[in-house]
C-alpha cells in the first residue's frame, strides 16, 4: 500500500512540474498563436509518452521484477529444502545456482561459487578437489549425449564412508545448437544400495543353500503342487523339470505312502505344526524305488502360510544296511542253533537209518513203506547237513580247481532229475578261464542249489554261461525260463526258513549265500513273474581277493 502512494505522489509531482515548466516556457518564448497550438499538441503527446514510460517502468516493470524475484525465492526455498543436491551450470560449465545440500556436500559453504567452474571450485576444498575435477569430465559426457542421462556416482565422506548418489544430468541447448544450461540433480541412495546389496547377498545365500544343496530341496504350494526343486532332484530321480514343476507330487510318491504324505501336509498347513519328519518311498524315472527321509517346514510370508519347504535325504542304502544287519543277526542265531541241533540229530538219525535198512532187508513185503521211511530219513539228513553249513564257519581248505569241471560234475548229478522234469541243462564251457582257489564241495553245493531251484521252477531250459568279469574275477550266469519270482519274494531271498515250496525249508539259498560269503564272492538275482530268473555269481580267482 505504501509503494502505491509513493508511485502516485511521484506521478503528481512529475505531472505538475511538466505542466508548469512547459507552459511557462511557451509564455517566455512569446510564440504566435498558430504555432502555439502545434506546440501544445506536441507537448500533450510528449506528456502522454513520458507518462506511459513512467508508468511502465515504475509500475509494470517493477511488478514483473517483483514476481520474478518471488519465483526465484520460491525456487531457492524449494531446492534448498530438497534432500538431493541440485546444481545449475551454464553452457561453459560455470556454476549459476546450487542448493545448500550441494554446497555442504562439497564443503563450499560461504564460497562465492557463481561464475566458477568445477576445476576452479576445487581450489577451495582439498578433500573434494579430485571429485570436482571429475565432474567436468562427467558433464562433458552428458553434453555429448545431448539428452537426459543417469548414472550412479560414489562420493567419499570425510569420516571414511562412501555415499552413493543416483545422478541425473539434463542438458539444454539454444535454437542454434549451442549449449545453454546443464541441470544436475543427485539423490542419496546409499541406504537403498546397501539394502539391495544385503538382499542380493541373502538371495545368493538362499540360492547356494537351495540350488547347490547335496540333498533334495523342494517347495510345495497350498494345492500340493511342486513349485520349485533344486537340480539334484532331477539328477537323482531322472525326471525333467517340465515333468514335475507346477504339477502335483502324488505320482512321485509310492501308493502305500501317499496317505502319510497327505497327513504330514495337513499337519503343517492346517494345524501349523513347525515341522514333520517322515520316511517316504518314491518312484524313480526307471520305476525303481528309493526311500527318502523328508523334513518339511511351513513357508511363511507376512505371517501367512503359503506352502511347504523341505529337504529329503536318500536313506535307501541305510535301510538296506539295516535289512542286511537283521539278516546277518538272524543267520548268526540260526547258525548257533543249527550247530547244536545238527549234531544232536545226526547220531539218532544214523541208528534209525540202520534199523530201517535192516527191517527192509528182512521184510520184503513192506519194502515200499521202508523205502519211503529211508527217503524221509535221508531228507532229514540233508537238512541237518545244511544246518551244519550255517554254523559258525570252520577253517576251509581251499584248492585250485577248474570251474568247468565242477559244473560238469554238477550237471552229471542233476541230469537225471532234470530229465524227470523235462528240463534241458546247457553249460557253456569256457576253456580260457583260469584255475580258481575254492572249496570244491561247497561250490558244488552252491551250483546244485541254484540249478535245482531253476529245475523246480517249471523251466524248460537252464543255461549256464562262464566268462571273465575282470582280470581278478570270473562271472557265472545261471539263466532259466521258469515261472520267475515276484518283487516281494526277491527281497527275502536267502532268509532262513523263507520258502514258497511246499516242502521247502528256505535253507538252500541261505546256505548258498553263506558259501558265497566264505569265498568272498557276490551273488545277485534278477527275475520277474513268467519271464524266468537270472542268477549272477562273481567269484575271485585267488583266495579272498575280490576287487
Amino acid at each position: 500500500m505504501v509503494n502505491k502512494y509513493k508511485i502516485l505522489l511521484y506521478y503528481v509531482l512529475f505531472s505538475s512540474l511538466w505542466i508548469l515548466a512547459t507552459d511557462n516556457l511557451l509564455v517566455l518564448l512569446n510564440i504566435p498563436k498558430g504555432t502555439l497550438l502545434v506546440f501544445q499538441n506536441v507537448k500533450g503527446f510528449l506528456f502522454v509518452l513520458f507518462t506511459s514510460i513512467f508508468i511502465y517502468y515504475l509500475v509494470l516493470k517493477r511488478e514483473a521484477y517483483k514476481n520474478e524475484k518471488l519465483e526465484k525465492d520460491k525456487l531457492n526455498i524449494l531446492i534448498n529444502s530438497m534432500v538431493d543436491f541440485v546444481n545449475f551450470k551454464d553452457g561453459e560449465g560455470r556454476w549459476t545456482k546450487a542448493n545448500d545440500f550441494a554446497l555442504a556436500l562439497f564443503q563450499l559453504q560461504g564460497i562465492d561459487y557463481v561464475g566458477k567452474k568445477d576445476s576452479e571450485l576445487a581450489e577451495y576444498t582439498e578433500f573434494y578437489a579430485e571429485a570436482l575435477r571429475y565432474c567436468e569430465i562427467s558433464d562433458e559426457q552428458a553434453w555429448l549425449k545431448g539428452t537426459k542421462s543417469r548414472c550412479i556416482e560414489e562420493i567419499p565422506m570425510p569420516d571414511g564412508s562412501v555415499k552413493t548418489f543416483d545422478t541425473i544430468k539434463i542438458p539444454s541447448f539454444y535454437e542454434d545448437g549451442s549449449r545453454k544450461e546443464l541441470v544436475v540433480m543427485g539423490r542419496d541412495v546409499t541406504e537403498r544400495v546397501l539394502a539391495e546389496k544385503k538382499l542380493a547377498e541373502s538371495e545368493q545365500k538362499y540360492k547356494s543353500l537351495f540350488d547347490f544343496n547335496p540333498e533334495l530341496v523342494y517347495m510345495i504350494d497350498l494345492k500340493g503342487k511342486l513349485t520349485d526343486v533344486n537340480e539334484h532332484f532331477f539328477r537323482f530321480t531322472g525326471f525333467t523339470r517340465e515333468e514335475y514343476v507346477n504339477k502335483t507330487v502324488l505320482p512321485l510318491i509310492s501308493k502305500r505312502d501317499r496317505w502319510k504324505v497327505y497327513r504330514s501336509y495337513k499337519h503343517i498347513i492346517l494345524k501349523n505344526r513347525s515341522f514333520t519328519n517322515e520316511e517316504i518311498e518314491i518312484v524313480m524315472k526307471d520305476h525303481t524305488m528309493k526311500t527318502l527321509r523328508c523334513t518339511s517346514v511351513p513357508m511363511i510370508i507376512n505371517n501367512k502360510t503359503v506352502g511347504i519347504i523341505g529337504y529329503a535325504v536318500d536313506i535307501s542304502k541305510e535301510k538296506e544296511t539295516e535289512r542286511l544287519l537283521r539278516k546277518t543277526e538272524k543267520l548268526s542265531v540260526v547258525g548257533e542253533l543249527a550247530a547244536s541241533v545238527a549234531h544232536e540229530i545226526r547220531n539218532p538219525l544214523t541208528s534209525l537209518k540202520g534199523f530201517v535198512q535192516m527191517l527192509k532187508d528182512r521184510n520184503k513185503e513192506q519194502e515200499f513203506y521202508y523205502r519211503i521211511m529211508l527217503d524221509e530219513l535221508e531228507r532229514i539228513n540233508i537238512i541237518a547237513s545244511e544246518l551244519l553249513v550255517l554254523a559258525k564257519p570252520q577253517k576251509i581248505q581251499f584248492q585250485e580247481k577248474d570251474i568247468n569241471l565242477l559244473l560238469k560234475d554238477v550237471k552229471s548229478l542233476l541230469e537225471s532229475e532234470a530229465n524227470l522234469y523235462g528240463v534241458t541243462l546247457d553249460i557253456q564251457v569256457n576253456e580260457t578261464l583260469p584255475i580258481i582257489d575254492c572249496e570244491p564241495n561247497q561250490l558244488k553245493q552252491l551250483f546244485i542249489n541254484i540249478m535245482k531251484n531253476s529245475i523246480e521252477a517249471l523251466s524248460k531250459n537252464v543255461h549256464v554261461y562262464l566268462d571273465m568279469n575282470d582280470e581278478k574275477t570270473i562271472k557265472i550266469l545261471f539263466k532259466d525260463d521258469g515261472c520267475g519270482i515276484d518283487e516281494e519274494r526277491l527281497k527275502h531271498l536267502g532268509e532262513p526258513f523263507y520258502s514258497m515250496k511246499e516242502k521247502g525249508t528256505g535253507l538252500g539259498l541261505t546256505v548258498s549265500y553263506r558259501i558265497v560269503e566264505f569265498h568272498k564272492g557276490k551273488i545277485s538275482f534278477k527275475s520277474s513273474v513268467d519271464h524266468g530268473t537270472e542268477v549272477e555269481l562273481l567269484l575271485p580267482i585267488h583266495k579272498g581277493k575280490m576287487p
